[in-house]
């Protein structure tokens, strides 16, 4: 895709998935990245975010998050983090998870997984653990493609599937599937950072 005449914003995230989810949003915005930093665990976005910060006096960026357990809510993580962003500098909280994001287009993440709406909660924002709660989903899918790609072997002492995260990607990224727009309507922290995105990017205040 050519960039001329988009609009540029850098990003920086935790790990592969939020990445997905970051490019997605800004695609949806129309907007490009220019790179995407961090996804090396959230200590990589914590310890270079005022330096962020300092490059969005002179460039647009987005940084995303997940609340995790870390802080009660996202206006306490970003007050802890980042109590003075920059005009530019778009840094949004997942809550508490980006899964949770991806949870909130219920039919669609129904469809993908190969199993009832009905099980996929309505509140994702209410869970403790929506990436487990995603594992768990997978674990009843009527698909064995994707039980083995989403759910961890027994025995192997990991909390993922071994093709989980290309999964999550494929589903946040691929033309047909999730839904932002829907999506938000069920994940009200979303619907922040799909409107600070916006204002982001046509420089309002």
């Amino acid at each position: 895709m050519s960039s001329q005449g988009a609009i540029l914003i850098y990003g920086a995230t935790e790990g592969p998935t939020d990445e997905a989810v970051l490019k997605r949003l800004l695609a949806e915005a129309g907007a490009v990245p220019v790179a995407v930093y961090g996804q090396n665990g959230k200590q990589s976005p914590r310890r270079d975010v005022r330096g962020y910060n300092n490059a969005a006096m002179y460039a647009s960026w987005f940084v995303l998050v997940d609340l995790d357990q870390d802080d009660p809510c996202p206006s306490a993580l970003r007050e802890e983090w980042l109590p003075e962003p920059a005009r530019r500098m778009c840094f949004r909280v997942a809550v508490r998870e980006v899964e949770a994001w991806l949870l909130g287009d219920r039919e669609r993440i129904s469809a993908f997984l190969g199993i009832g709406t009905i099980k996929v909660p309505r509140d994702p924002e209410t869970l403790v653990d929506p990436k487990r709660t995603m594992v768990d989903l997978a674990r009843q899918s009527r698909r064995r493609d994707i039980r083995e790609d989403m759910v961890p072997r027994p025995g192997s002492g990991r909390l993922v599937g071994p093709a989980y995260t290309s999964r999550m990607i494929e589903f946040a990224t691929d033309s047909g599937r999730w839904r932002p727009e829907l999506a938000a309507e069920n994940s009200r922290s979303l619907g922040r950072c799909r409107n600070a995105l916006k204002r982001l990017i046509h420089g309002d205040s």
